[in-house]
């Protein structure tokens, strides 16, 4: 498979541009010898106790050479290089640093690269110059050569003799063939410098492995501690409810049957208008209870599914809502709950601030991921701030390791994405 340079493009202009880039590491390979000479001299100065800050600051070069040469090897693989260090803290001390640096495997790979890059790093880029002026002295040799005394040397090691036009033509020829190659082989001199930078430089499987596991883990840590928070406040919020709604209705609705129990013999009127009022409290308490339990899980999810679900809910917004959705089956009860109110939010929101006239929704499922976008016309500058209604919508999709985007300009377009990523099961 031919390498892929994304900085060494097909034209000859683009390469000729390398040319001072190969010439730069060529020399820069051999000034790697400065910083591992210093990390060698430092390590033998380290019984006598001044070679430990010695060799944290020779490594500390090291790893600011290498930053350079990885910059460069991520340029010309299209990639980045990343760095593989083990973290030092500022207040760590000099012998801290020290045993953190002295066992990173990365800081040993630092000096096998110098090593390597004395020779890989020459070869191949010098190549590079070499085989272009190479190339240049012979194709140009038939202007020139008439002006070299008869008999002189021709080249700098007198391999070939001008004698005739004809031999100058057969040399411009092979400079010809020489430039070819260099087209050729110049891309693929610097793919390989650079696959060895990166190789050597770059970090291993295992630590990169290592690196997003402990990503992973922060990431659930994370989502972990907004579920039990969003947990806690949907709890508080069902025993405010209860406490203030339907618990205070059942209360009254007591404390009315109460009095009409005592006044039943002697005011027969006033008994029948108490149980009324307990009437009308039983019936409050039952909306109430009706609209709580709408908001913990709708009935209309259970009956109609998700996209029953948002068709009544594009239904009942003050808004023309257009609503497409395209989901090949059920997501999971709790994810199917939390895209549902997260975009009725979305949708009311809409209908408080934005002023629009026409919204859009659409619902789709790709990569294993349900994807919602609700869009509006009206007047945009929404953000997400804490405390926002926006900003709980965030909060509540974390817990599914679902993912929050606004893009909404002054002016509009307002546009809410929403993505979680689930499993879905035939409809």
């Amino acid at each position: 498979m031919a390498p892929q340079i994304t900085h060494v493009g097909a034209g000859m202009m683009t390469r000729l541009r390398i040319v001072p880039l190969a010439l730069g590491l060529a020399l820069g390979s051999q000034l790697g010898l400065v910083p591992l000479v210093l990390v060698i001299v430092s390590a033998s100065l380290i019984p006598l106790g001044v070679g430990v800050p010695a060799v944290i600051g020779s490594i500390a070069m090291c790893r600011w050479f290498a930053d350079l040469h990885r910059g460069v090897a991520g340029s010309l693989l299209g990639r980045e290089v990343a760095r593989p260090y083990r973290p030092i803290r500022r207040e760590d001390n000099w012998l801290a640093r020290f045993r953190i640096a002295g066992a990173d495997p990365a800081t040993w790979r630092d000096l096998c690269w110098l090593v390597a890059n004395l020779v890989v790093g020459l070869v191949t880029n010098l190549l590079v110059v070499s085989l272009l002026l190479a190339g240049l002295f012979y194709v140009t040799l038939p202007v020139w050569w008439r002006w070299l005394p008869p008999g002189s040397d021709v080249g700098s090691v007198g391999a070939f003799r001008a004698q005739t036009e004809a031999d100058t033509l057969w040399l411009a020829l092979l400079g010809l063939g020489i430039w070819i190659f260099w087209i050729w082989v110049t891309p693929r001199l610097m793919w390989l410098n650079a696959i060895v930078t990166a190789g050597l430089l770059g970090p291993t499987e295992i630590e990169v492995a290592n690196a997003q596991l402990t990503t992973r883990v922060t990431q659930l840590s994370e989502s972990r501690a907004v579920s039990v928070d969003t947990h806690a406040a949907e709890l508080r919020r069902i025993e405010r409810d209860l406490h203030d709604g339907a618990q205070a209705r059942l209360v009254a609705l007591g404390m009315s049957l109460g009095m009409a129990e005592e006044t039943v013999d002697d005011n027969p009127e006033a008994a029948k208008q108490l149980l009324a009022e307990a009437r009308e409290s039983t019936t409050s308490a039952l909306a109430e209870l009706r609209n709580l339990v709408r908001g913990i899980h709708p009935p209309v999810l259970a009956d109609r599914g998700l996209e029953g679900a948002l068709q009544a809910l594009a239904l009942a917004s003050p808004a023309k809502v257009t609503v497409a959705i395209d989901v090949p089956g059920r997501p999971p009860e709790p994810v199917e709950s939390a895209v549902y109110f997260a975009i009725a939010e979305a949708l009311t929101n809409v209908a408080k601030y934005s002023g629009a006239d026409n919204v859009w929704l659409r619902l789709s499922y790709t990569d294993g991921k349900l994807v919602a976008v609700v869009g509006d016309d009206g007047r945009g500058g929404a953000s997400v701030e804490p405390g926002g209604g926006l900003h709980g919508l965030e909060r509540r999709l974390a817990a599914f390791d679902g993912t929050l985007l606004v893009t909404s300009p002054l002016g509009g377009p307002t546009v809410v994405f929403l993505e979680v990523p689930c499993a879905l099961t035939p409809a």
